[in-house]
């Protein structure tokens, strides 16, 4: 056989490998708020110290997720760093989007095994609240990856208004327009595609029954409703439910609020019905591990999926 056709059928065969996952393997969707993740003393706020990178990494790379979206970065430069440091690490990400928001000092990003083979970010959404313009404030991303052959995801990912008090307007009327706007794309995609593989991941700020987090989920009982994977500390709790309709007591907190000595769960991955389909519960857990606190605030969490429409 000719060399050359010999190196064309290589070349397809590692590049096979590269884009595809066996159909019998899993993978990992990540999400982690690094907590001011910034080398600007212009932006105001604590600069992330190199004890601190380097431990957000360690805590990436005992995920090793395939997909990890990110709250807080700082930057574009400080997206590559992360990837730089994960790459160390032996966690290689070809693949990123980076969501320019009209607030400047801290980001939403996506990092990805891979390929992104649809980009439809959201980075000038606004809204009208009691007769004032206001934008959302770091973006919204929305993504498709491609996993294998047979399986493609839609991706969305947020960070909405945080509970800090401003000036301008409520917060809690914030969160719930940003909430309202996600949702709304959320639908588009449904409208294009009924049984879509949806997950949407992220920092929420507020817990499970509030109304922006309600919004955000939809009717359970309604098609386009999501799911909530309700990741869990993985320390051996295995007790069922105490009563109907309520969770199983568990720790599944993600986030610390130090002024108020609290722990609450505001980080989420939400999942279409159609995706829930694949997702593998019992490796689905919010991270535990000492010094968590050197990273960040929050904690991350991550589900897993077979890689086949069920």
């Amino acid at each position: 056989m000719n060399k050359w056709i010999l190196r064309f059928l290589l070349a397809i065969v590692i590049f096979s490998q590269a884009f595809c996952v066996n159909a019998a393997e899993k993978f990992r969707v990540a999400t982690y708020n690094l907590e001011n993740y910034v080398d600007d003393p212009a932006s105001k706020r604590p600069l992330k110290s190199e004890a601190s990178r380097e431990k957000i990494c360690e805590n990436i790379q005992a995920l090793n997720p395939d997909v990890i979206a990110v709250e807080e970065i700082g930057s574009l430069n400080l997206l590559m760093d992360l990837r730089e440091r994960l790459s160390k690490r032996g966690l290689e990400y070809p693949e990123y989007e980076f969501v320019d928001g009209w607030d400047k000092n801290i980001y939403v990003a996506i990092l990805s095994k891979f390929p992104i083979v649809a980009r439809r970010s959201h980075t000038n959404e606004n809204y009208l609240l009691r007769g004032k313009r206001l934008n959302v404030s770091r973006g919204i991303g929305e993504i498709d990856i491609q996993v294998n052959e047979k399986y493609k995801f839609t991706m969305f990912v947020c960070h909405l208004k945080s509970k800090l008090a401003i000036g301008e307007a409520d917060e809690a009327d914030m969160r719930l327009k940003e909430a309202e706007i996600l949702r709304e794309l959320i639908n588009a995609r449904f409208t294009e595609n009924p049984n879509a593989n949806i997950l949407v991941a992220g920092d929420f700020n507020d817990t499970k029954d509030s109304p922006s987090t309600r919004t955000i989920l939809g009717r359970s009982n309604a098609k386009i409703g999501l799911v909530d994977t309700r990741p869990a500390e993985k320390n051996g709790d295995n007790l069922p439910s105490e009563k109907k309709g309520y969770p199983p007591r568990n720790i599944t907190w993600t986030h610390f609020f130090g002024k108020d000595d609290v722990y609450s769960r505001i980080d989420y991955i939400l999942l279409s019905k159609g995706m829930a389909k694949e997702w593998v519960g019992d490796e689905t857990y919010v991270l535990a591990v000492p010094n968590w606190g050197l990273a960040s605030d929050h904690r991350p969490i991550v589900a897993t999926f077979e890689p086949e429409d069920k």
